[in-house]
């Protein structure tokens, strides 16, 4: 099936056919079938946004005038409708004509109810990414393995760069608390090749990386950095298959929100956060010993506010 047919299929699927108990799906919903399930840049979740919050009115516009409402370019129109499925942008206007038209027919959403929606549904994907994390996480010997792995790597060395950087940063300072001695990379080419050879040098065997969208070849060029350089690597990010996951030696997936123009990544958060669990029930004497160092630290130099 060309790709305008499997588009406009995936547009239709929803339409209601005939008496149902089911809900009559909003326009909102259907521009969701449309656009969903596709990997979008930022700029081209600037077009979605706009389509979705100004439906009835940007379905009849001119390449032209939605690249200037949307405050993009032409080409970039172009691109998205491409991402989503159409052939070009013609193509992608043809199949939300009729989407718009129903809007208008009923009662469509206010703008300040459509944006409402979409946000609550943005938090309902995060939410979906939780609940698979959940099931994942059913099996613990996993993230326990790993876990350990990190915890006996003296040094452990953190790997995010662009996006991931801060998830990495994140890991790496909660890290710091229960592990002695964490290094980080944050930037790629030689910086990236320097540290992950010294780590080595000093007699590290484990690298976390984080790979989170949109993946960049920095990212890839440094894991491999790390296996040239004799370091395991492990993952974590959004694909279960790819580039950076032929690479690593173990990887954990968590998906990432990708509803608002930025992603979002409660998933990814809270699969860190078992991890550095599982990195402290590895060693339980040493995670005991230097948290209490630490909060004899904190209260000695008085660190946070009083609550």
């Amino acid at each position: 099936m060309p790709s305008d047919q499997r588009a406009r299929a995936q547009a239709a699927a929803i339409t209601p056919g005939g008496p149902s108990s089911t809900p009559e799906p909003t326009a909102a919903d259907r521009i969701t079938a449309l656009f969903g399930g596709h990997r979008l840049s930022p700029g081209q979740r600037r077009i979605a946004r706009y389509i979705t919050d100004h439906l009835t009115e940007a379905a009849f516009l001119s390449i032209t005038d939605l690249a200037e409402r949307a405050g993009v370019s032409q080409p970039s129109v172009t691109r998205f409708a491409v991402s989503v499925g159409f052939s070009g942008y013609p193509a992608l206007r043809e199949a939300l004509q009729p989407i718009a038209l129903s809007a208008i027919a009923g009662t469509p959403d206010t703008g300040g109810s459509a944006r409402g929606n979409e946000l609550q549904s943005a938090v309902d994907a995060e939410i979906e990414n939780l609940e698979q994390l959940r099931r994942v996480l059913s099996d613990a010997e996993r993230i326990v393995t790993i876990g350990r792995e990190l915890a006996r790597s003296v040094p452990l060395t953190v790997l995010g760069l662009r996006i991931s950087e801060s998830l990495a940063e994140y890991f790496a300072y909660a890290a710091r608390r229960i592990h002695p001695d964490v290094r980080t990379v944050t930037r790629g080419g030689s910086i990236a090749y320097d540290t992950l050879f010294q780590a080595r040098a000093a007699g590290g065997s484990w690298v976390l990386a984080f790979g989170m969208p949109r993946h960049a070849h920095e990212t890839l060029a440094a894991i491999r950095a790390a296996r040239g350089a004799g370091l395991k690597v492990a993952l974590i990010t959004d694909l279960a298959l790819g580039p950076l996951t032929d690479e690593a030696d173990l990887t954990l997936t968590a998906g990432t929100g990708s509803r608002l123009v930025f992603d979002s990544y409660a998933a990814p958060g809270v699969l860190s956060a078992a991890l550095l669990q599982a990195m402290a029930d590895a060693d339980p004497q040493r995670t005991q010993s230097r948290l209490e160092d630490y909060e004899h630290a904190a209260e000695l130099h008085d660190f946070f506010l009083e609550d």
